[in-house]
């Protein structure tokens, strides 16, 4: 059930070199599990003076986060509401850069609860089982856009 770059661009606002993630390996009602080898990109439109830093893993998850929520939008015959990032919790970054891990990202996103375009994910970046960053954020739904 492998969804690819194209398909991912279809669910999410992000265009060109800013949709970091390249495939879904899995995702149900409550998870995504992503991959993503943007990191390594030198053109990688997050990186500064060469480097991607670790914080920037907060993006990955987010973007986790938004093809989940289109994905269950559309399983659900809907068209999802055009959100926003409006809290970062428990962000917890265990390396300094992303752009020095030779090999994809992992990224899993769990969706804790949410209503009517409001929705709490956990997520988690890793590679090769080692985690390299984690946390909370929620999305909110734009204010008078209707779905």
């Amino acid at each position: 059930m492998l969804i690819d770059k194209s398909e991912i661009l279809s669910l999410i606002p992000h265009s060109g070199s800013m949709c970091l993630l390249d495939s879904v390996l899995a995702w149900d009602d409550a998870s995504i599990q992503c991959l993503s080898d943007s990191h390594r990109d030198a053109r990688n439109p997050l990186r500064r003076n060469g480097c991607l830093a670790a914080l920037h893993a907060v993006e990955y998850g987010a973007q986790a986060s938004a093809i989940h929520g289109g994905l269950r939008a559309r399983h659900a015959g809907r068209t999802v509401r055009p959100g926003y990032l409006a809290a970062l919790r428990d962000i917890r970054l265990f390396v300094d850069f992303l752009h020095d891990i030779a090999v994809p990202l992992r990224i899993d996103a769990r969706c804790l609860g949410g209503e009517q375009g409001h929705f709490i994910y956990a997520f988690e970046v890793g590679a090769n089982g080692e985690k390299l960053a984690q946390g909370r954020l929620t999305v909110m739904a734009r204010p008078g856009v209707n779905p």
